[in-house]
């Protein structure tokens, strides 16, 4: 299962243009099954934080067997726009920072909660790839985005530069936590698989760690995305809390006795309007049933009444014996 974690979607794109569904179906002719569309932010954040990418996408005759998924991008230029990244981050299934410069990408890898740290390698970086940093972020299971359309498409300074930050990551995080992406703004820039490993191989990742790259940890990023939104605190995930099936709960709700009282449907009656088979308790002289102190008076004064009942014929079967003698 090959994946395309960074497919960039433009927000003026409508129904009626046909150039995502273009690539969207190129990317499915080569061999992808999961493709992610990114949406790229920066700046101060909105109020609100809605996912800018509709779902589902209004788009006619897109590839059946093709996972597409929502990725958004954050562009870092200072650190007191944090506070909402988590809230950002739930809106999309992947989310993503972008540092330029040292400071941010230290905080991209140590404090910063995120799937994928995306690093511009078209530009000349003013900071040196470290392996202490990077192998930080890894264990943490974050993963650094190498995009190729901007070598196949760009100019050729933008391809040198691609090529020298390429090199220097891959060397620097010994080939380990990479993912390959395409960041592909049109058909023409999508390459397939084994031709995005092949490329990566020239600039110094290996061939087995290319494929990895292209399933393994991609799929790693995925899995571990979704498993943050739906576990606690990203530990434990509950699969099945023991919740009663629906129809055992409509059953207990139509039938909820309170205080002589039963409620059915949310209405209550009241207890002359129960049916007499509903229940089994004694019933008074008008046909209402008994409460329990009620039967506990009741027999109480039977017993007091069988205790005088004795008393009165004790005497009196006493007195009718045979009178003594004089």
């Amino acid at each position: 299962m090959f994946f395309d974690l960074n497919v960039p979607f433009d927000l003026k794109w409508t129904a009626n243009e046909s150039q995502l569904p273009r690539i969207l179906a190129f990317l499915s002719e080569l061999g992808y099954n999961v493709v992610a569309l990114n949406h790229t932010m920066s700046g101060k954040l909105p109020a609100s934080l809605t996912s800018a990418i509709p779902d589902p996408l209004p788009y006619k005759d897109l590839p059946p067997k093709l996972t597409i998924l929502r990725r958004c991008t954050l562009v870092l230029t200072d650190t007191h726009q944090n506070a909402r990244l988590v809230e950002l981050s739930r809106n999309y299934d992947i989310f993503a920072v972008r540092p330029i410069d040292e400071k941010t990408l230290q905080l991209a890898c140590s404090s910063l909660d995120c799937d994928i740290i995306s690093v511009d390698m078209t530009q000349r970086l003013p900071f040196w790839f470290r392996f202490k940093m990077l192998s930080e972020a890894i264990k943490s299971g974050k993963r650094f985005e190498i995009s190729y359309a901007s070598g196949v498409m760009g100019d050729s300074g933008m391809r040198r530069n691609l090529i020298s930050n390429a090199t220097q990551l891959i060397r620097a995080s010994r080939g380990r936590g990479l993912i390959i992406t395409s960041e592909a703004k049109s058909a023409v820039a999508c390459r397939g698989p084994w031709d995005a490993i092949n490329l990566a191989a020239v600039w110094g990742l290996g061939q087995e760690r290319g494929y990895e790259a292209m399933t393994k940890e991609c799929r790693s990023v995925v899995v571990a995305a979704q498993f943050k939104k739906t576990s606690y605190r990203g530990v434990i995930d509950v699969v099945y809390g023991g919740e009663k099936p629906v129809a055992v709960v409509a059953e207990q709700t139509e039938k909820v006795k309170t205080n002589g009282k039963q409620q059915v449907n949310g209405q209550k009656r009241k207890a002359d309007a129960i049916d007499v088979s509903e229940s089994s308790t004694p019933k008074d002289e008008d046909g209402r049933p008994v409460s329990k102190r009620q039967m506990k008076r009741q027999q109480k004064e039977a017993r007091l009444k069988a205790t005088a009942d004795d008393g009165v014929a004790g005497p009196e079967a006493a007195g009718a014996g045979p009178k003594p003698s004089m």
